[in-house]
């Protein structure tokens, strides 16, 4: 299929009304992100009903007017979240209603990460050419084979949605992947986390409240100098960099040379940037400071943690839904370490969307009570599987 290339301030705005026009519209994009702070947008591909049309942001810097009309219509994407985020940094929008089919075909079966390509293959017995994986998308014009391949990503999810929309409708579910699309587009999700910045580096698990304080300012000032130079973060520092500093804490420049991988050129350049970084950490109120990394839940709570994941993986099984979208281990660890009393407590830790509460809150309180136990049947058989029993 041939596509229509957008690449001017007129075509754009025709582009939106037909947008805003259309019941539902295909979305897809192709970025780089090696060597910037943020994913850089090089290609927005579009899908309706009648054709596709292929945008090229390098030519039109300004889509905010497609990102509005977006707004107005219902898009269909696999793996929404990476554009997403990308819409999210750059516009500082994104649409307000969507269908992921990757998250929809969760629902099914297909497990959490199933590709494009599988997905096209299995619902439209079509083999996907995917040539153009590590295609350079900053050359234009673009050949014909890179045309081909950005239509093949959004040709085929109109179609698909309707597929799975029917087998969701068949398997009561169509809610629940409505749900878990929705909230795709809460910006918040897309926002950067601070914390983020510092509880990832080597050694953080160790530290103490005042050495996290200085590790959260010298991770915002090299997120910002990273922001303002359009590079990633470790070019600025490397995380080993980083988390040796917070624990040196420096006062002086010449404390700087005691890091061997702190280069010369690094101190001279970075020198005061890091110092007042170290003092804004050291300044921080001692009731403000990071909360420390939890610890291991130890021995007895870690065997509790593992239990309900056995139980969760056997109704995720049961449901022919993935484990890791039914409750993320860091959920089962709080239940372990927070110990709920009741079912409406437990209801509160456990912190989830409706309809995995519905699956898994009940059969967790009935095994943490004593009310229920697991048990190994079919094992000499060789056809293993966990039962839950009252």
């Amino acid at each position: 299929m041939t596509a229509d290339l957008v690449a001017d301030a007129a075509s754009l705005k025709a582009l939106c009304d037909r947008v805003r026009s259309a019941e539902r519209v295909g979305l897809d994009t192709e970025f780089h992100s090696e060597r910037t702070y943020a994913p850089k947008l090089m290609v927005v591909q579009l899908s309706f009903d009648d054709g596709a049309v292929i945008v090229d942001p390098l030519a039109i810097p300004d889509l905010s007017p497609l990102m509005e009309a977006l707004d107005e219509t219902l898009i269909v994407g696999h793996a929404l979240s990476s554009d997403l985020r990308i819409f999210a940094h750059r516009f500082g929008h994104v649409p307000k209603h969507v269908f992921d089919c990757q998250v929809a075909a969760s629902f099914l079966g297909y497990g959490m990460q199933i590709s494009l390509a599988d997905l096209v293959h299995d619902l439209r017995n079509i083999r996907l050419a995917k040539t153009q994986t590590v295609s350079d998308w900053s050359i234009r014009p673009f050949s014909a084979a890179q045309i081909d391949y950005l239509v093949d990503d959004v040709v085929h999810l109109l179609p698909m949605q309707h597929q799975l929309e029917e087998r969701l409708t068949t398997a009561g579910r169509l809610s629940w992947a409505h749900e878990e699309s929705d909230a795709l587009t809460d910006p918040s999700k897309y926002e950067r986390d601070e914390r983020r910045l510092y509880l990832r580096i080597p050694g953080a698990m160790k530290m103490n409240r005042r050495e996290l304080g200085v590790l959260f300012e010298l991770g915002k000032m090299r997120d910002r100098m990273a922001s303002d130079r359009d590079v990633p973060p470790k070019y600025i520092l490397p995380d080993d960099v980083l988390g040796g500093l917070a624990t040196l804490r420096p006062k002086r420049e010449e404390q700087l040379a005691q890091l061997r991988r702190l280069e010369a050129g690094a101190r001279r350049s970075l020198g005061s940037a890091i110092l007042e970084a170290v003092a804004a950490g050291e300044a921080i109120p001692d009731e403000d400071l990071p909360q420390r990394v939890p610890r291991p839940l130890g021995n007895a709570r870690e065997t509790i943690a593992s239990l309900l994941a056995v139980l969760v993986g056997e109704i995720a099984a049961a449901n022919q839904v993935p484990t890791g979208l039914l409750a993320p281990r860091a959920t089962l660890e709080r239940v372990a370490r927070e110990l709920p009393q009741g079912i409406d407590a437990l209801r509160a830790v456990l912190d989830l969307s409706e309809w995995r509460t519905a699956l898994i809150a009940e059969p967790i309180y009935r095994l943490l009570s004593g009310q229920d136990a697991l048990r190994i049947e079919g094992y000499m058989d060789g056809d293993p599987k966990i039962r839950s029993l009252t």
